[in-house]
């Protein structure tokens, strides 16, 4: 079994003993602690409002009783969305007024696998801070449970409808221009909460054409949920032989968006984010954020716009942070996460399929045709496995100051930037490990990129 508390929340495997998978008390606990942190940033004695959305895997209902009950216990009122993807949560607790919010859903990990992502008053992920402080209340059990007469109340409210309006409320979304093109669409929701929000969407931006995969929302998914192409071949195959001029692939809480050409060719999830930040940055000009593990091709595509692109420490809040410094009008990550401030800061992928549906038709070329306008690189994703007793710090130091001439940024383990490739060294927080990402023109230097830095470390730890 397996439980991972970090700043973003609490993930882990249904069942098993306390602390060892995310059994009831560990929901309880953890619930409560989140319950106490919000009370004590609160100014008043108001009775709390939180938002709770969930994913369809199939210990949902079993997670939300245990999450809406706690609530309610520590006297907080709950606005329960039921099944609904974490960009519509987001959402919801702003227009909510909400003091939080809570959403369960594992994201793209398997089915036995659960999770609470704690969000703020905006409907943002806490920062490193604020979860180190959810954590140790929950550590010591520092929380005190309501009275009889101060329990909360729980209401139910749908907010599909709502997220769908905001997105064509978008002013970039053109819904004329989507209609004209007369899409044909298929879509893989992997039997999770996209089967409900996406067809609805697609059908209000006017796609009468729309095939269904795995849309039926039973949370067995029908393949690995996380889109990425040796997950989405069987799919790929159905899109090739349905005629469809695009399909769009979510994982289970909606936050992630892979596209698959009209040829069951791929897109490629890294590359999501560029053709929407393609489409944005030509209809407003501005800055550009994503993770130092994401592709250099939105580099190149921020600069031809004559735009100026940072990137961030891996993680969607810390995305977020940047993109708040530098005003940026598009950012994300590689792993198809879009975000639009515009709409939100939060990954959504209904605002990713809208805005590249109106760049699409707005090109007038197929799919695959659009995917090839831009620069084409592959990223190779390796680890390396040392010792317990081997200071992956220091390794990752020597590594540092062996490339010094290079560009090197450290804001997150160390990413060396060459003339036109890069690599990507992180440690793991829980295990000897050194992930290494590379990034070149060719799978072939990309691997080979990273066997070099791969050498590089054994010979610094001596292995």
């Amino acid at each position: 079994m397996a439980l991972i508390k970090s700043i973003s929340g609490i993930r882990g495997t249904i069942g098993g003993l306390p602390g060892e998978g995310l059994s009831p008390l560990d929901l309880v606990k953890f619930t409560a602690a989140y319950l106490t942190w919000i009370k004590e940033r609160s100014k008043d004695n108001r009775k709390l409002k939180i938002v709770v959305g969930r994913d369809a895997r199939i210990s949902g209902d079993m997670v939300n009783a245990l999450v809406t009950g706690t609530l309610i216990g520590m006297g907080a009122d709950v606005v329960n969305l039921g099944l609904a993807s974490t960009p519509t949560t987001e959402l919801a607790v702003v227009a909510e007024n909400g003091d939080g919010g809570i959403i369960l859903t594992a994201s793209h990990n398997p089915k036995q696998w659960n999770a609470l992502k704690l969000l703020n008053e905006h409907g943002e992920f806490l920062n490193d801070t604020e979860g180190k402080m959810v954590l140790e209340i929950a550590e010591n059990e520092r929380f005190v449970f309501a009275e009889v007469d101060d329990l909360g109340h729980e209401s139910f409210k749908d907010y599909t409808g709502y997220h769908v309006q905001h997105v064509l409320d978008l002013a970039l979304v053109n819904v004329e221009m989507i209609k004209k093109r007369n899409f044909r669409i298929a879509v893989d929701a992997v039997n999770s909460v996209g089967g409900i929000i996406v067809p609805e969407l697609l059908k209000a931006l006017g796609v009468s054409q729309i095939v269904e995969i795995n849309c039926e929302v039973n949370g067995h998914f029908a393949h690995n949920p996380e889109p990425i192409p040796e997950n989405l071949r069987e799919t790929a195959k159905i899109v090739k032989d349905r005629n469809v001029d695009v399909c769009f692939v979510v994982d289970p809480d909606v936050d992630r968006l892979a596209i698959i050409n009209e040829d069951g060719t791929m897109f490629n999830e890294e590359y999501t984010l560029v053709a929407v930040a393609d489409y944005v940055l030509g209809n407003t000009p501005g800055n550009t954020v994503s993770n130092l593990s994401s592709s250099r091709a939105l580099r190149d595509i921020t600069e031809l716009h004559g735009q100026s692109y940072t990137p961030s420490a891996v993680g969607e809040v810390n995305v977020t942070t940047i993109m708040k410094a530098t005003n940026a009008v598009i950012g994300g990550e590689g792993n198809g996460g879009v975000i639009y401030p515009a709409s939100h800061y939060g990954r959504d992928s209904m605002v990713g399929i809208a805005l590249f549906l109106s760049h699409l038709a707005k090109s007038g070329l197929k799919c695959s045709e659009l995917r090839a306008t831009y620069p084409d690189y592959t990223i190779s994703k390796n680890k390396i496995e040392l010792t317990p007793d081997i200071d992956v710090d220091d390794i990752l130091l020597k590594i540092k100051e062996k490339y010094h001439n290079e560009k090197v940024n450290d804001v997150d383990g160390v990413r060396i930037d060459f003339d036109k490739e890069w690599v990507h060294l992180r440690k793991s927080n829980t295990e000897p490990i050194i992930r290494i990402y590379s990034e070149s023109k060719s799978a072939v230097r990309a691997n080979s990129l990273a066997e070099e830095i791969i050498s590089v470390i054994r010979q610094i730890a001596g292995i």
